[in-house]
């Protein structure tokens, strides 16, 4: 049996603000904005970004739902995961995360996993994280 293949990833977010979730995450991952749909009453309503050397698209919406933060324990989405290559860019992203005043929980290795993770939240408390997992050997 054939399997479809998938090309790549977009994950798309509803946001309070599409404009400033945009400027929070291109500052932070260092994404560029690849387009935006904007209403014609001048709302911006969809923002696109993409960090070009993962390929990772960000489609940032924005509803005018008025509704609360994010809040993982709801049905839908837990967290959204940035994978890493190395230990040690864990490192890295919390030094990023502090220079940019972003609350975090540092470095977590918890005793049940060989994994590591670095835990944060964006402006509407989306929860992320950075994640290693060594190698399979």
């Amino acid at each position: 049996m054939t399997h479809a293949r998938i090309a790549g990833q977009v994950v798309i977010l509803t946001v309070r603000d599409a404009d400033r979730s945009a400027a929070w995450y291109c500052d932070l991952l260092g994404m560029d904005e690849a387009s935006r749909y904007v209403q014609r009453d001048g709302h911006v309503a969809l923002v696109q970004l993409v960090e070009r050397l993962s390929g990772v698209e960000l489609c940032l919406v924005d509803h005018r739902s008025g509704q609360a933060a994010f809040d993982e324990f709801r049905i839908g989405l837990d967290h959204l995961e940035f994978l890493v290559a190395h230990r040690d860019d864990l490192d890295a992203w919390v030094t990023r995360l502090d220079e940019l005043g972003i609350h975090h929980s540092g470095v977590k290795e918890p005793s049940y996993t060989s994994n590591a993770m670095v835990t944060f939240r964006d402006p509407d408390n989306i929860q992320l994280e950075f994640f290693w997992r060594p190698p399979k050997s």
